[in-house]
């Protein structure tokens, strides 16, 4: 009797054991990726769409070395192996808004086993204004709000957006000699910001943006009607003057943008933490245990933000996840 019991724990054991690995029956979708960054992105999109039929294997475009990078995802790896088991995910970078002015805005355009991000890239997402005051909780623990962030994101996209409009003409007019993504990320950048009166960063930014403005516009007469048309094409893609830092270089909005914003606010806040626990420790052996405490319950803003996953109420998120519906649909 007694033997009977332990082979049939054995065996449950067993069994449970088995269940724990992944259902190998299940269809594999492969979804390459262009960098490490790009994966838990994808991934926690992807994850949505498996059920008991499919589930997704996100990973970098090359088994045999190191290559990643758009071109490596989108032509020199995969090419024509995009199909219904393999997709590729990538960075929209500007190839969404030159509308298939080149090969690969075409491609990307035109092929349903593309999926791109429509922002310029997972850091705009990271970014999304509407979950920076979480970002600033998880990496101060604490709930004080002491900035707008949608409205000072609005505020800096409504300044951006007419020096942006030039920056997509000149790279849909192949002339990026004269007016290059650096040299506009140059005059949208932040210099120090001050919680306490964060529109003397918006008006600095502002002064550098106008005065672009004005030189252009003086050296393009003839460039004007074109720059209003696409403006107004520019709105039809999502566009609009409140939500251009979506569109702006990733890296230059989450390294001169938000982490300058977000810095000195953290800062602040862990400030006011650290005074009340000043305030409020009855003895040196308590404030210093709280202290400690404290600190090592905190992590670096930067690390928060790279984790940050509030991006999901963004329109542009709904996008994508319209585009994988729609690939879905069409392998069913």
């Amino acid at each position: 009797m007694g033997k009977r019991l332990t082979d049939n724990l054995s065996s449950r054991y067993v069994d449970a054991a088995n269940n724990l690995k992944p259902k190998r029956s299940r269809r594999r979708i492969v979804a390459y990726v262009e960098s490490y960054d790009d994966i838990s992105f994808w991934r926690s999109i992807l994850a949505d769409y498996e059920d008991d039929k499919r589930y997704f294997e996100v990973m970098l475009p090359s088994q045999d070395s190191l290559a990643k990078g758009k071109k490596t995802v989108l032509m020199n790896q995969l090419g024509d192996r995009l199909g219904d088991n393999m997709i590729a995910c990538v960075d929209s970078d500007y190839d969404y808004l030159l509308q298939g002015r080149t090969q690969t805005s075409r491609y990307m355009l035109d092929c349903p086993y593309v999926m791109q991000t429509y922002a310029y890239a997972i850091e705009n997402y990271h970014c999304y204004a509407e979950g920076l005051h979480e970002v600033c909780v998880m990496a101060t623990l604490n709930d004080h709000p002491l900035l707008d962030f949608p409205e000072f994101m609005r505020q800096y996209s409504i300044i951006a957006h007419p020096l942006f409009v030039w920056s997509v003409w000149f790279y849909r007019c192949h002339n990026l000699s004269e007016f290059s993504l650096l040299d506009f990320c140059s005059y949208v950048r932040l210099d120090q910001v001050s919680p306490r009166n964060p529109a003397n960063s918006l008006a600095m930014m502002a002064k550098r943006v106008n005065k672009k403005l004005y030189a252009l516009e003086k050296k393009h007469p003839d460039a004007l009607p074109s720059i209003e048309q696409l403006k107004e094409e520019l709105l039809t893609l999502g566009v609009t003057p409140d939500t251009t830092y979506m569109f702006i270089q990733g890296h230059h909005i989450m390294n001169n943008v938000v982490l300058r914003l977000l810095t000195p606010v953290c800062t602040q806040l862990r400030r006011e933490r650290e005074d009340q626990i000043h305030a409020l420790a009855l003895h040196r052996v308590q404030l210093q245990n709280e202290l400690t405490a404290y600190e090592r319950s905190l992590m670096s803003v930067e690390q928060v933000l790279h984790k940050n996953i509030n991006y999901k109420r963004s329109p542009l998120y709904k996008m994508i996840q319209q585009d994988i519906e729609n690939f879905l649909q069409r392998v069913h």
